[in-house]
């Protein structure tokens, strides 16, 4: 009997014009016979390949517009040549995304109170905008809380305030994870109010001069070291006649000790004045405190390529089953000593190597599945989503013709799992139809194992949704499938946490991907049911993504 993840799921209208059935009452092109063929071709022994070329030294990290970026497009567009799928984009497999890469000298300290904080240690600034130079002279510092304009919650941190000219001051993630209140915005599962993203929007939006994070490592859900890494170096954006003018002219962190002894100058106590900021819409000015810096940049323009393969659709190739995973990582570091390469193994070769392996499951099917099966591997995804942003904007496929999109980044290397993790569980009936995949594996669905973290905003799967597209996110969850997994995880989870975007993200021998291959085999699974019913997976009623 299939698990019930919410009766909701399964009430919810569909488009005008479809027939709904649900997951059981679909007709399949191919026998029971062929399905578990396909099924049980994705192995361990092909994704390790592909992963270790992706990762490889070679490929220097898979930056985009660099050598890796070449290396990586030629390496997918010979793997799906070779197993028989068409180029996405016309008669090409590539689409062109114009980005412009922005990179702050180091060489760099912000002063406040008369005091000169450092780059990488205390603090990490920089600037949006395509600009060579902008800075900071004597900006007053004003703190207003989360940062959050939220109508619907009733919250607007910048209630009667004008911060034309002025640097805000700003906790990362929601009130609600600081209360731990269930009634206060999601409670403790992130909205996209909580994100860094949103709070330069937002901060860019009411006018402010400079927009300053406090990083924290349990509310930001990583340490400074990943904030260190991600906003050094080349910074992508896209190509804009107005030159991101419409953004803050500085943005950046500062870590939570430099944090306190900034409220302490201005006669404010942080910790008081974080539990304040938790209770309602809150602002208030940082005394005499001022902040000066300047960033010198340097701009180059360059192309991008988001990679589109297709296997089209044997009576209904007009509608899609959009697959994803972004191709890019952190590049290489060249003012390091000794390694000096991201090569970005977990994060993301391991959702590339996967594209190409389920891909394959769907090309050896001797029945051509109903509706086309597409392969969209995204660029600058670590610079904050802009491959599938732009494929959003400027779709190859229409978003009314993509029946569904599943996602694949940073998949468990760590064995096999009883459950399997839906992260946004609840938003869409592709919830119903993961579950009844799971049932022949013998494993259960359950929810975001890190609601704090808001990961349903942070991978490319939220551009799609933000389109209206049915987005599925989730992987192996947190129970381990006997002891021995149980033991690896032990020794090997610290270690992946410290690589999250680190130079030691490389494959390792101790890596066991069996677990990531029982994910894959369910995404192949969802991929088969969507590709033959005539159905629409619907948002549930009480998604943001419904309207």
């Amino acid at each position: 009997m299939m698990k019930k993840i919410g009766l909701s799921l399964l009430s919810a209208a569909v488009l005008v014009g479809c027939t709904k059935t649900t997951p059981e009452q679909s007709t399949l092109a191919n026998s029971a016979e062929d399905i578990n063929a396909s099924y049980n071709s994705i192995n361990t022994t092909q994704l390790i390949d592909h992963v270790k070329v992706l990762s490889s030294d070679k490929f220097g990290g898979r930056a985009p517009s660099s050598e890796g970026e070449k290396l990586t497009l030629d390496y997918l567009t010979e793997q799906f040549t070779a197993i028989g799928f068409k180029p996405g984009n016309g008669d090409s497999f590539l689409q062109e995304v114009p980005l412009v890469s922005i990179e702050a000298s180091t060489d760099m300290t912000l002063t406040i109170g008369g005091k000169n904080y450092q780059h990488g240690t205390d603090m990490v600034m920089g600037s949006a905008r395509i600009s060579e130079l902008e800075q900071l002279k004597n900006s007053d510092l004003v703190f207003v809380g989360y940062g959050i304009n939220a109508p619907e919650y009733h919250w607007n941190d910048y209630k009667d305030l004008d911060v034309k000219g002025k640097t805000v001051v700003i906790l990362v993630n929601d009130p609600g994870f600081a209360t731990q209140d269930p009634e206060l915005f999601t409670g403790n599962a992130m909205t996209y109010y909580g994100r860094w993203t949103y709070k330069y929007e937002e901060a860019s939006r009411q006018g402010a001069e400079g927009a300053i994070i406090i990083h924290e490592t349990a509310p930001a859900s990583y340490g400074w070291s990943v904030v260190k890494n991600s906003w050094t170096g080349p910074q992508f954006s896209f190509q804009r006649d107005d030159l991101n003018k419409d953004r803050v002219a500085v943005e950046g962190w500062v870590n939570s000790a430099v944090a306190a002894e900034l409220f302490s100058k201005a006669g404010l106590d942080f910790e008081k004045m974080k539990a304040r900021a938790a209770q309602g819409s809150f602002n208030i000015d940082m005394g005499n405190l001022d902040a000066s810096v300047t960033v010198k940049n340097t701009i180059k323009k360059s192309t991008s390529y988001n990679f589109i393969a297709t296997l089209p659709g044997s009576k209904k190739a007009d509608e899609h089953i959009l697959y994803s995973a972004h191709w890019d990582h952190l590049g290489t570091d060249l003012t390091k000593e000794g390694d000096q390469i991201y090569n970005g193994a977990r994060d993301n070769a391991t959702g590339t190597a996967a594209l190409i392996e389920v891909a394959e499951a769907f090309a050896k099917l001797p029945n051509t599945p109903e509706r086309s099966m597409t392969f969209l591997a995204v660029t600058a995804e670590e610079q904050g989503l802009l491959g599938s942003k732009f494929y959003a904007a400027n779709p190859v496929i229409p978003a009314a013709k993509t029946v569904a999109n599943i996602n694949m980044d940073a998949l468990n290397v760590n064995g096999r799992s009883k459950d399997v993790a839906v992260y946004g569980l609840g938003q869409s009936e592709l919830d119903n139809f993961l579950t009844t995949a799971a049932l022949k594996q013998n494993r259960d669905i359950s929810g975001d194992p890190r609601p704090a973290a808001g990961i349903y905003y942070r991978s490319d799967h939220f551009a799609f949704a933000n389109v209206g597209i049915p987005a599925l996110y989730a992987k192996g969850g947190a129970i381990p499938a006997d002891q021995a997994t149980a033991n690896l995880r032990a020794r090997l989870d610290p270690i992946l946490g410290k690589c999250y975007h680190g130079l030691c993200d490389e494959y390792s021998d101790e890596w066991d991907l069996t677990g990531a291959v029982e994910d894959m085999q369910l995404f192949f699974e969802i991929g088969v049911e969507l590709s033959e019913a005539d159905v629409w997976p619907q948002w549930s009623k009480t998604s943001e993504f419904k309207r």
